[in-house]
């Protein structure tokens, strides 16, 4: 019996070498595409490419499902050869956003100098706003599809140097830009964001801004100032916005997050007394923020933006998707009921 144990154990450890090991060499190969421009022209080649118009992805609809193409190198230069465009586009306007454990690449290539209708026709599916797109494909194309947007974003805004006001000039793989004029290398940053869940112990507290979808609630949120730490930004965001104090936080988990720009979101669990719950609310940031009961919240999860609507006109709360992080932490919220 020890020596079958013996024998499963050595197994086990051998397969979570061998994933880690795949791991390991996968994000390797990436450091090296992101260093070694001649590499990433390389692998431009056998790579797979995912398209853009203006920051809106492309989807290819199919029955109920939307899907994300990967398009081939070869099909990338049939397109661009439509439109009398050199294949050096490829080179100079890609960005890395991954690769398959394969080793296979993926890069993202925004088309928006081009006529959108012509591609569209020639692909068959149509370029989404990001927003929609994120929450109609996949769970796993999700955060590609966030990353790939935010990276072709920043280098849009970031094509010149803030110190000369000379261009600047974009590596293959899209990993930073270089002012030659001053010597200084720009690369891709990220703002944190701490998203809030607050709760009195029995009820948990969520709230909607002006610009929000009729009836949509989520959790607190705001940007960190500089110099603060996560528990910081959230006491700040909680005392700003609803006028509670916090009593004790918890980490919940993070997300990448499009929106506005780039955003990292670190999201936590915030406790406030139950005897000091009585909520101040900032009419300059927030439109509504009030408490929820577990039954309530419960429902508002099930129920989807277009069934919120009631015959009389009004609108019952509803929530963020389970795309969104926000999502979670309600999510967990109602576990730990």
């Amino acid at each position: 019996m020890a020596a079958v144990y013996q024998a499963l154990h050595r197994r086990a450890a051998s397969l979570l070498c061998r994933l880690h090991s795949t791991y390991v060499r996968k994000m390797r190969y990436l450091n090296k595409l992101k260093e070694d421009d001649s590499l990433c022209r390389q692998a431009q080649i056998s790579g797979t490419f995912y398209l853009f118009h203006n920051l809106s992805p492309f989807l290819q609809k199919s029955g109920k499902k939307y899907l994300v193409p990967e398009l081939s190198a070869a099909e990338m230069k049939q397109i661009l050869e439509k439109f009398q465009e050199a294949e050096e586009w490829i080179e100079k306007k890609s960005v890395l956003i991954g690769c398959s454990d394969e080793h296979v690449p993926h890069f993202a290539l925004d088309l928006g100098a081009l006529e959108k209708s012509v591609i569209e026709s020639e692909l068959q599916g149509s370029f989404t706003a990001l927003r929609k797109a994120l929450f109609v494909v996949d769970a796993k194309d999700s955060p590609l599809l966030a990353s790939a947007q935010s990276l072709l974003r920043w280098h849009d805004s970031h094509q010149y140097c803030s110190k000369t006001g000379q261009p600047t000039q974009k590596n293959t793989a899209g990993s930073k830009r270089v002012c030659h004029a001053s010597g200084i290398t720009y690369y891709p940053q990220m703002s944190p964001v701490v998203i809030t869940l607050v709760s009195d112990g029995s009820r948990c507290l969520l709230a909607r801004q002006p610009s929000f979808p009729p009836g949509m609630y989520t959790a607190l949120s705001g940007f960190c100032d500089m110099g603060e730490n996560v528990e910081e930004a959230v006491r700040r965001e909680v005392a700003e916005e609803v006028g509670l104090e916090v009593e004790s936080l918890r980490y919940s988990a993070s997300q990448h997050w499009p929106f506005p720009s780039s955003c990292l979101m670190v999201a936590c669990h915030a406790l406030v007394r139950a005897q000091q719950a009585e909520i101040s609310m900032d009419s300059l940031e927030l439109e509504e923020a009030r408490w929820f009961g577990l039954e309530e919240v419960v429902e508002g999860l099930k129920r989807e933006p277009r069934s919120s609507k009631q015959d009389n006109g009004s609108v019952l709360p509803w929530f963020p998707p389970k795309q969104a992080i926000a999502h979670q932490l309600i999510h967990e919220w109602v576990k730990q009921q």
